[in-house]
């Protein structure tokens, strides 16, 4: 049997990672800026997240949600404590897109309502709802096409506060950060409105932080630079440091019913084991204010690169604009330099997402092979 080849792939095989860098099968090291896709929050290998799914692996890997789980009382306690967010309960998945769709769900569930506000360039899973609020034709099936979605460009206050008032929307859906859209930040103003909005109408505003959560934008959430309270937070990606978790947290205004939600893999033992390992590493290695202080000084630096045409971003959550399309350049970074970067949607976007214990030093290296792969260029690809 083959594979259903859905991804374009680079030849290159990693076969082990430490910290900020993944090695291939010829011992060649590769200095990772994307972490894949996010998903890399405490680095590669990391010896308290290994030691802690290892034990967990030889004493009990899973049982169902049907029998007691204190790891998942304490991976909730834990999350609530280190982000701040103590006042929320937790139900736990196995990706973003899950987590959406149970957002989503619970929402539903919250005012009986259906209509969505959503965001161009937005990006919110590939499952059957979260792909409804996707900016991405392409990717969104007839099947797909269930409810109304009302689309406004990301911080127009004014376009969403009169579809809210309109008082028929279930759920204002919005990332604390747009990443494969290329790193746009809302304006805090603008969330703040938004969250007031919501409130009026009965409207349930949720922070999308799959990819913007955890410590990524120096804060534990993006949104909470803006100071402002969602009813319901969706995780995933940083939250196992390569082990399929996700979850969403729910405020108090919400009530638990038997049957409402569900999951079988979902906070099975392993995955609360490594939850509970990236939690602690954040908090020990004081990973938030690292993402804060080395991605200030990556976009300080990153400024001065004079094909770069605009820097966005929060903590190691970064996009840099170039004056041209940067598909070459990545293969420059990747092939010679040996360093990994991502793209986003918008062509010209490099997108970087790091592990949040990225060094200086390392920071340091990657913007000289930066500037090393810029001169290598063709000048027809620059121009």
């Amino acid at each position: 049997m083959d594979l259903f080849k859905v991804y374009p792939l680079f030849d290159i095989r990693p076969v082990r990672g430490q910290g900020s860098y993944v090695y291939d099968e010829h011992g060649q090291a590769y200095l990772d800026l994307y972490g894949g896709h996010a998903v890399i929050s405490i680095g590669h290998g990391h010896p308290h997240f290994v030691e802690r799914v290892r034990a967990q692996l030889e004493a009990l890997p899973f049982y169902s949600n049907s029998v007691q789980n204190e790891l998942q009382e304490a991976l909730a306690a834990k999350l609530g404590q280190v982000s701040g967010c103590e006042d929320y309960t937790l139900f736990l998945c196995n990706s973003g897109a899950e987590a959406n769709e149970n957002a989503l769900k619970l929402a539903s569930f919250q005012n009986g309502k259906s209509k969505v506000i959503a965001f161009r360039k937005g990006f919110h899973g590939r499952t059957s709802a979260a792909v409804r609020i996707t900016d991405n034709p392409k990717i969104v099936a007839p099947i797909n096409e269930g409810f109304e979605v009302v689309w406004h460009d990301l911080n127009d206050s004014a376009g969403v506060l009169e579809s809210l008032a309109q008082g028929d929307v279930c759920a204002v859906v919005v990332e604390g950060i747009q990443g494969i859209g290329g790193i746009y930040i809302p304006d805090a103003a603008f969330l703040r409105a938004v969250a007031a909005g919501c409130l009026e109408q009965g409207t349930v505003l949720i922070l999308d932080e799959v990819q913007s959560g955890y410590g990524r934008s120096g804060a534990f959430f993006a949104f909470q630079h803006a100071g402002v309270t969602p009813g319901l937070i969706t995780v995933a990606k940083g939250m196992g440091n390569g082990f399929p978790i996700g979850g969403v947290l729910i405020h108090s205004g919400f009530e638990a019913e038997y049957g409402m939600l569900g999951s079988t893999f979902g906070g099975s033992h392993l995955a609360c084991a490594a939850g509970l390992a990236v939690l602690e590493v954040i908090e020990q290695e004081q990973l938030m204010a690292n993402a804060a202080e080395t991605g200030q000084y990556l976009m300080q630096e990153l400024r001065q690169f004079s094909p770069v045409a605009e820097v966005r971003g929060l903590g190691l959550m970064i996009g840099a604009s170039f004056e041209f399309p940067v598909g070459a350049l990545r293969r420059q970074l990747l092939f010679e330099e040996k360093v990994f970067t991502g793209s986003a949607s918008c062509p010209n976007t490099l997108r970087l997402l790091p592990p949040l214990n990225l060094s200086r030093k390392e920071a340091g290296i990657f913007l000289e092979k930066l500037h090393s792969a810029l001169k290598k260029l063709p000048k027809t690809k620059v121009a």
